[in-house]
Parts: structure tokens; sequence; C-alpha cells
């Protein structure tokens, strides 16, 4: 996958603005953030999205912006665009005085950055893509688990354990071993008709690719399961998915030295996906 430099960005609604030194999302991470595709404009799977990124400002207690807020930060950046490109939105408390206490009236602080979109290989959508599975481990905390938060850390780290590009994607297990989530995406395994996805109330991100693929298994006759599932089961099953918003999902066809054959899941998802 080639990744080309970011090209323009909003803060706050400017382009002349900085980011404070004083920021929280910037000093301890305190923020939460949503990567989509954009084109003409238009910000796929938008109403996901922008429930997902409420929902994850809610937990932390912070204030989102409203969804035209943000609709128009979006306007303003992929006006013209008519190329597929990658919104990232963030959102964090704003502002603070030095130490962890939450400020009583923090005004949160909104970045909307437009990049290129990745040029992802051809091979990893017609033949399916290898995973490495990382030695960083993923420690629990249940009040942030699910939420794609700023501090990530754990992420940074698994990510710099590989660097074959014929690799797509790391595995990321928890403390005890389970099976959670790859670095950038989340991650299905299939036996037989049921799909399963891993539990994620102690760790890792709940994914809105993830969301959608257990809504729409039902209609492709698969039964769903949000479970624990250890790496050894994971190596037993007969089909493996992973999936994110940019590429939307892409069968796993090898891991630390057991393959699979090729299979229909991850196209026929894709094809969902893309409607």
């Amino acid at each position: 996958m080639t990744i080309t430099a970011i090209h323009e960005y909003l803060i706050n609604g400017s382009k002349s603005a900085s980011l404070s030194p004083f920021d929280r999302g910037f000093a301890y991470g305190d923020g939460v953030f949503r990567t989509l595709a954009v084109q003409n404009a238009c910000a796929h799977d938008w109403q996901l999205h922008f429930a997902k990124l409420v929902h994850d400002c809610n937990v932390l207690g912070i204030v989102c912006p409203s969804s035209q807020i943000l609709l128009n930060d979006i306007d303003r950046l992929f006006a013209g665009n008519q190329t597929k490109a990658v919104a990232k939105i963030i959102v964090t408390r704003g502002e603070g005085d030095r130490g962890y206490s939450m400020p009583s009236l923090a005004q949160p602080t909104r970045v909307v950055i437009k990049s290129a979109f990745p040029s992802y290989p051809a091979e990893a959508f017609e033949y399916g893509v290898r995973l490495f599975i990382c030695q960083t481990r993923l420690g629990f905390q249940p009040r942030l688990a699910g939420i794609k938060h700023l501090n990530r850390l754990e992420n940074v780290l698994a990510r710099a354990e590989w660097n074959d590009p014929a690799i797509a994607d790391g595995l990321m297990l928890d403390m005890e071993g389970n099976v959670i989530e790859c670095v950038m995406s989340n991650i299905f395994a299939r036996y037989g008709q049921t799909l399963v996805t891993p539990e994620l109330n102690r760790c890792g991100v709940a994914g809105m690719t993830r969301q959608r693929i257990l809504e729409l298994a039902p209609a492709m006759a698969y039964r769903t399961e949000i479970r624990q599932i250890a790496l050894e089961e994971l190596m037993d099953a007969d089909e493996i998915m992973i999936c994110n918003s940019l590429f939307g999902a892409w069968q796993v066809r090898a891991i630390a030295g057991k393959s699979w054959k090729a299979q229909s899941l991850a196209s026929q998802f894709r094809t969902l996906l893309r409607e």
C-alpha cells in the first residue's frame, strides 16, 4: 500500500489556524477520530460514521460538533475533488491547564484532514492478503473498549514489528492470547455458515465496517456471533476476512505458515458494502 502526503486540513473550520500545545488531544490523546472515504464531496456512509463519532465522544464526555458543521468542513476541503480521497475527522476535548483534571468549560477542537486515497495492490482484492502475528498485546480497559480514541500507541508499536510490504496487516491479541483485531482493521472468521468476530468489551476498536458486515450477514444466510476467539481457533477457521472503511474487505490467505485457498466471502461483502 502506497500512502501519499497530506494535502489540506481545517482546524475549527480554518485553514490558517494552528493546534495549541495546550490542546488535550495533543497532550493526553484526549479525543476520538474517524476515517472515511469521500468522493465528489460526498462522505461515504456518513450517517453511520457520524453516529459512531457521537457515541465515542459521549463515552469520553466530549461535546461532538454537529453533523452539519462537519459536513460543511468536508464540503470546503473536498469541493471539486472528483477522485476518491480520505477524510480523517479528529475531535478533542480542547485546551486545558496542565494536569489531568478535565476543564469545566472546555471548547472542543475539531480537525478535518484531506488525504489522497491509498493505492492498494490489486493482489489484495484478487488473491487475498497475509497477516503478521504481533508480539505487542492489547491491554484491558473496558471503559475505552470499542471506541476509536486518540491514544493508539499499542497499534503504533505493533505496526513497527514488520517492514515486509507483502504483509498487509498485523494480527493483535489481548493479554490472554485472544484474537481482538488487526492493526488497521477488524477481523471475521467463518465456520460453516457462522461468521464470528471478536468480542470487544475489554479492548479493541469496533469499526463501522465491522458493524455493517454484522448487519448484512443474515441476508447472505450467515449466522453471526460476537465472542472470544483464541488464536488456535482462528487458525482452524474455514475462511478469514479483515475489513475497514477504506478497502472494504479482504480475504486472509496466510498467517504464520498456515494458508487458506481462495474463497469468495470477502468479495461478496465488498460488493454489498459498495451498495
